[in-house]
């Protein structure tokens, strides 16, 4: 599929970051950050810890308060949002399947009930794109830490987003998990989905992503990966150290 076909039957929205400024108490945690996420596209964000790269997502998500202007430019009506978080904290010893995990985040009746009639194939068809299908009745807490996070995966399936939010979620996947995600990456473009991605593994971004930004409290490049990420650049990046701390990963 040519760029420009592939931009016409994008599902997903535009996103313009335009002079993003985010400062918690004195803490200045992102400077006049500008950039464009094509409509469609997979587009990774790197930088160091304490960068601004969750922050920037959080303000994507309406979750900070933030100067500047964010614009989601949508293609249709339709404008669904999934999120898969780097990581889940939850009390293992709770006795929560993954079935009732899925429930309890995918429909609004109790989790104890179960997943509805209605809802029951696509929890299924989500569970088995994640290779997850046959532990639905595992409790979260005896599952390992990347299986966890393939049924995190699984739950930014349902309903089917046109915009994908991903905060780092290849850091706990084995190496069948990766291949997973590869195949999710894949079926995700393929479907017209916009997908916003943070990611340490700059191997799988120069792998798996159209486009990369660096960040670290502001941009300090925006380009497809191979040229994005060369070493010059990438030593620029990393080897300054943001001036904040704490929550902006």
């Amino acid at each position: 599929m040519t760029a420009a076909a592939h931009l016409a039957s994008a599902c997903g929205p535009r996103i313009e970051f335009a002079g993003i400024d985010l400062t918690l108490g004195r803490t200045r945690i992102l400077e006049q950050v500008s950039f464009t996420v094509a409509a469609g596209s997979v587009h990774a964000i790197v930088g160091p810890n304490g960068g601004g790269k969750s922050s920037l997502v959080k303000t994507l998500l309406g979750q900070m308060p933030h100067q500047g202007a964010l614009t989601l430019h949508w293609p249709g009506e339709q404008q669904v949002i999934g999120y898969v978080p780097q990581a889940l904290e939850f009390d293992r010893g709770l006795p929560m399947s993954v079935d009732d995990f899925m429930a309890a985040l995918c429909q609004r009746r109790p989790a104890f009930l179960g997943p509805s009639r209605r809802l029951r194939p696509s929890i299924d068809a989500a569970l088995a794109r994640v290779g997850m299908l046959d532990k639905r009745k595992r409790r979260m807490g005896a599952l390992s830490g990347g299986e966890r996070q393939r049924v995190l995966l699984a739950q930014g399936l349902i309903p089917a987003p046109q915009l994908l939010v991903l905060d780092e979620p290849m850091s706990a996947l084995d190496e069948a998990g990766i291949q997973v995600f590869g195949q999710l990456l894949q079926g995700w473009r393929q479907s017209g989905t916009t997908v916003l991605w943070i990611e340490h593994d700059l191997e799988a971004v120069l792998r798996l992503a159209d486009r990369a930004t660096g960040l670290n409290r502001r941009v300090l490049f925006d380009a497809p990966p191979a040229e994005a990420l060369s070493p010059e650049r990438l030593l620029g990046l990393f080897s300054v150290q943001p001036r904040n701390e704490g929550p902006g990963r």
